[in-house]
């Protein structure tokens, strides 16, 4: 659905238009497996499905004994890698929640990444999976030439990763996740690897966006003039440039990169752009995510906010 088309209220499931996913959930809520493994069967190969499909799936399996009773059942690569994504989830939800629980749920995850990894030794997502683990061990590796600070971390882990596939994208996002402030890295360090993982990736690739990610995450408000960052050379030749370059090749994906077009969407009107914005948003239809928008308020509101900036409908106009 096109955004100029937009009627009712917005769609915030992370499944957003991959319709199968959004089938799968409802069973999962259920207590019913099969359609999952089936769903998750058919993205063998298409990493990038596989990592989006695992981890919405995971964040609704989550809460019961669902993955449990699946891997006892019907063991194999499909139920090994919920294992580990729900594992991990419930890892980094204790240790966030300083839950006492915490490092015995980390032992879980570890073990439950290391069966996935070995179940299919080819495939990056239980490896991203336990990547996404790192930014609670404070992993110190070396870090390559070519960034300014040097900042230490899971390096080579994250190399591993790229070795099975060089340019995934949640990789790379839970990698720049390490370095971020409330994880106990630092502005100057989250902004130099999100420089070098941006400039490498190619002129069309999402990983193009990671230096806006960082901008985001590093956002103070108490800092003066804090909202016009957006609206220096630098921030808004990269948001064109995604725009150009990245934005024409998202109608060939299997799903909306919601979250990927939001920040997008963010950056342009935030410096500006509101004709280049109205397109993303027209990309992204009526599907919604919370990130980036609740940084900066309620993030229904904030989004609004920008799509009228663009001379756009909005829920309830």
């Amino acid at each position: 659905m096109a955004a100029g088309l937009f009627e009712g209220q917005y769609v915030w499931h992370p499944a957003a238009d991959d319709r199968v996913l959004a089938s799968v959930c409802v069973d999962v809520r259920a207590g019913r497996y099969l359609s999952a493994r089936d769903a998750l069967a058919e993205t063998r190969g298409d990493f990038l499905l596989r990592a989006h499909r695992s981890l919405v799936l995971a964040s609704e399996a989550a809460d019961s004994d669902l993955v449990e009773r699946w891997l006892t059942e019907e063991p194999g690569p499909e139920a090994a890698l919920m294992w580990a994504r729900v594992a991990v989830l419930r890892a980094l939800r204790a240790a966030d929640d300083r839950d006492p629980r915490t490092d015995a749920l980390e032992r879980i995850a570890l073990a439950a990444c290391e069966r996935a990894t070995t179940a299919d030794p080819g495939d990056p997502t239980p490896w991203v999976a336990k990547l996404a683990m790192a930014r609670l061990h404070r992993l110190r590796d070396q870090a390559p030439r070519g960034l300014l600070t040097a900042p230490p971390g899971p390096w080579r882990l994250f190399a591993h990763v790229l070795s099975l596939d060089p340019w995934h994208r949640e990789a790379h996002h839970r990698f720049l996740a390490c370095f971020f402030p409330r994880y106990g890295g630092s502005v100057t360090g989250a902004w130099d690897v999100a420089a070098f993982l941006g400039q490498r990736a190619p002129a069309d690739s999402p990983l193009r966006l990671l230096p806006l990610v960082a901008l985001v995450e590093c956002y103070d408000p108490t800092r003066l003039l804090a909202d016009r960052v957006w609206e220096q050379p630098q921030w808004r030749s990269t948001a064109l440039d995604i725009h150009q370059n990245w934005l024409p090749v998202v109608a060939g994906y299997p799903f909306t990169p919601v979250l990927d077009l939001a920040y997008l969407a963010h950056a342009l009107v935030m410096g500006g752009c509101e004709a280049q914005a109205r397109a993303v948003f027209t990309a992204m239809g009526p599907f919604a995510s919370r990130m980036p928008w609740s940084v900066f308020g309620d993030p229904a509101e904030q989004l609004s906010r920008a799509r009228r900036a663009c001379g756009l409908p909005v829920p309830g106009a």
